[in-house]
């Protein structure tokens, strides 16, 4: 034992592993103190623990190429230093954005000081050990510097602190430096593959950068960043405003006039967005061992006041739910590989619903999710788009049985936010998003007793029941928006944002839907890609519309209800109202689908039968070979518009891009307050014009987690409470003072309703 502790203090492998095991201790420590990476199983702790070693391996063991003894330890110890410089910044910039650093954050080092609270920068006990070594070694540096002074003058040997640890001034071994390389490589490599195997297309599709740290470690994240920087930097350097003329052209000739009878219709309306997560068309009107999967919306279709698609379908790529919300937004694809949310979102110029919204009828502007707000990169991408405010996790209530694995359950989370609906200024433009409907459906048999499905796919079987669960949901929101009253001045829109049960479990379901499993075929799985598109509104002429669209479709469709001609506007979408909808549904695979056929890798089905069209006539050949001249020519127009960012060249008449360096949502609810606040009588929230009473006591759920705990829906959580104070105002969702305690208990208030 003594000998391996005099190697390691003698000998430069010995150096260069006490420098991989100090940064190994200190990245372990910010993994579990510092950054919320949500390890869930026992692989991903085990990734946490071993993603660290590879890069620093590798990068200390440079200083092994190096023959000189002196250079190899000054390179060594600057490499270390350089990687806890990364550490350590990203800590700091994590408590107070609960975020990582971007490439562009650093080259941007100054606004992000100036954005950093004396909270983040303030010393904590751990900062003890992060700083440590070098406290020490400075300190021991300055004591002995001063020391040195005196023997100089004495005319004595000056002496240094050496910590125990001498200088292996020996030649290295030829093999060694080679080794130490392959051995960081070999770790890295291993990480890899249980991260690949773990989150399936993790670099692809880029989900989060939280999600690129706890799989590989701050080092790979930060040489990726800067990779995905520098391409993205190339291919914007060679673009221009000559870029846009053609994509102008096309968009312009595109563009369908809006139906008359339904233009203006909800003009001045409160919008409502219903994000249902991988809501798949066919379980409306579905019933299992005879009780309907989705009771509410059956009825709700039916309803006079409801507008409904029927081949309606979602075009999303491998940005899933954030190629969905991109399409909503923008009326523009998402992009051939990976999510522009994270890929673009941050710094993309967007001629987005949030800011047209706002800038032409004077709609504040909101999204409400229950999950981490950086995941899809949502928390800068919504910026861009020129939402108002943001309220991510922080703002609802969490706890082991209220969590899903990308939120809070639907009911809890639809409850919620009708605190932050009744303070926003109308109209306004609000987007919530559902989570309990996403794989692997877990769902327990308190929260839904609907049968099970009996098929020999668990997967499939539990999609059937969050699917109901949420359903039920939806009709205790319903019920709550009329018996506020908020109904009356809305437009409630709600949409599947892509598939739930993947081509692979297609056929499970098949005999569900009255289909043999052996007659399935690629036809099948693209008519499984239909969602539903549900529009309500009270005086609505309602109806199911058979019109063929896509999710690239719902943009100019809202807004011209809304009275908001898009002319002007860069879209790839058409109104499905309008009389001149062209009925051509682009995939993102370049494959498409029109109100007679299906064509998938070259082969065309006949719709009205799903059997292969053989003999085409010339004339339909030749359609359809325009047709899918159309479809790549606008997917490869979007890609083109979005890579190259190219409306920062076009403004349309009357718009002002967003500025989302004027956007802070983290504080949201003291913004929302504020503003309340200081216009006084001339408020038009919901809360206000209750002469300054809460509706939230008029929301009713028999979610279990809130049996005794109603408080939730109507009290802040005490991650922001802070912000009710910061007002000025005694303003809370349900009473005039309230004092937080703790996320997972209830909020008290000296006076209740």
């Amino acid at each position: 034992m003594k000998y391996r502790l005099k190697q390691l203090r003698t000998s430069r492998w010995g150096f260069f592993t006490i420098l991989v095991f100090l940064l190994w201790a200190k990245t372990l420590l910010a993994y579990v103190f510092e950054f919320n990476l949500g390890a869930e199983d026992p692989l991903q702790y085990l990734l946490l623990a071993i993603n660290p070693l590879g890069t620093s391996i590798v990068l200390i063991g440079l200083g092994m190429y190096i023959r000189k003894p002196k250079r190899a330890y000054i390179t060594a110890s600057v490499i270390y230093i350089l990687l806890c410089v990364l550490l350590i910044a990203n800590i700091l910039y994590y408590r107070e954005f609960t975020d990582f650093m971007t490439i562009n954050t650093m080259l941007g080092s100054t606004k992000s000081v100036q954005g950093l609270t004396a909270g983040s920068l303030s010393l904590r006990p751990l900062d003890l050990v992060y700083f440590g070594d070098f406290i020490i070694i400075l300190g021991s540096y300055l004591v002995y510097g001063l020391l040195n002074i005196m023997r100089f003058v004495n005319h004595q040997q000056l002496i240094w602190p050496h910590f125990g640890c001498q200088m292996d001034r020996r030649p290295v071994a030829y093999h060694r430096p080679l080794a130490t390389t392959v051995i960081g490589l070999a770790i890295f490599m291993v990480t890899m593959a249980l991260s690949e195997a773990n989150r399936p297309q993790l670099l692809t599709r880029t989900f989060d950068r939280t999600y690129i740290v706890k799989y590989l470690g701050l080092g790979p994240f930060t040489v990726y960043d800067a990779m995905k920087t520098v391409r993205t930097n190339q291919v914007r350097s060679q673009a221009d405003s000559a870029s846009m003329d053609k994509i102008l052209s096309y968009t312009q000739s595109h563009y369908a006039s809006p139906n008359a009878t339904y233009y203006g219709t909800a003009k001045g309306k409160n919008l409502i967005v219903i994000h249902l997560e991988s809501f798949q068309q066919f379980l409306l009107g579905m019933k299992i061992d005879g009780q309907e999967v989705t009771p509410f919306l059956n009825s709700l279709v039916k309803d006079d006041n409801t507008l409904s698609f029927d081949n309606f379908f979602n075009q999303v790529g491998q940005g899933k739910t954030s190629d969905a919300e991109n399409m909503l937004e923008t009326s523009t694809f998402g992009l051939s590989t990976g999510s522009l949310f994270a890929t673009l979102g941050t710094d993309n110029t967007f001629q987005a619903a949030p800011a047209i919204l706002n800038q032409t009828a004077g709609y504040s502007t909101a999204v409400m999710h229950g999950g981490s707000g950086s995941f899809w990169n949502r928390d800068n991408t919504y910026k861009s788009l020129g939402y108002n405010y943001f309220f991510s996790g922080d703002y609802y209530y969490h706890s082991a049985d209220m969590n899903t694995q990308y939120g809070i359950k639907d009911k809890l989370m639809l409850a919620e936010s009708t605190k932050y609906l009744e303070h926003l200024q109308q109209p306004f433009y609000s987007k919530i998003i559902t989570t309990s409907n996403h794989i692997p459906y877990t769902i327990t048999d308190e929260d839904s007793d609907f049968p099970d499905a009996g098929t020999d796919d668990t997967t499939v079987n539990n999609y059937f029941k969050t699917a109901h669960y949420l359903d039920a949901a939806l009709k205790e929101f319903f019920t709550y928006l009329k018996k506020s009253g908020l109904y009356d001045n809305s437009i409630i829109m709600m949409y599947g944002d892509h598939y739930g049960l993947s081509n692979e479990r297609n056929k499970a379901v098949a005999p569900l839907l009255g289909k043999n499993t052996s007659d399935w075929t690629s036809f099948d799985d693209a008519q499984m890609q239909r969602v539903p598109l549900i529009i309500n509104m009270k005086g609505l002429k309602g109806g199911v519309n058979h019109t063929y669209g896509g999710e690239v479709d719902v943009l100019p469709t809202l807004l011209h209800l809304l009275g908001i001609d898009t002319k002007s506007y860069v879209e790839f979408g058409q109104d499905l109202l309008s009389t001149q909808h062209q009925q051509l549904v682009a995939f993102r695979d370049r494959d498409f689908v029109t109100q007679r056929y299906t064509v998938i890798n070259g082969q065309v089905y006949d719709n009205s039968t799903g059997a292969v069209a053989d003999n085409l006539s010339a004339e339909t050949t030749a359609r359809l070979n325009r047709d899918q001249k159309k479809v790549n020519k606008e997917l490869r127009l979007s890609d083109r518009l979005n890579q190259q960012n190219l409306l920062r060249f076009y403004t349309p008449a009357g718009f002002t891009p967003v500025n989302s360096k004027s956007i802070d949502f983290t504080t949201s609810l003291q913004q929302v307050l504020q503003l309340e606040q200081n216009r006084g009588s001339a408020s038009t929230s919901m809360y206000t014009e209750n002469n300054d009473q809460s509706t939230t006591s008029d929301y009713k759920t028999d979610a279990p987690e809130l049996d005794g705990h109603e408080s939730y829906i109507t009290k802040f959580p005490a991650a922001v409470q802070k912000q009710t104070n910061s007002t000025g105002s005694s303003v809370s969702s349900s009473s005039s003072s309230t004092s937080a305690t703790s996320d997972s208990s209830i909020l008290e208030s000296d006076s209740s309703n």
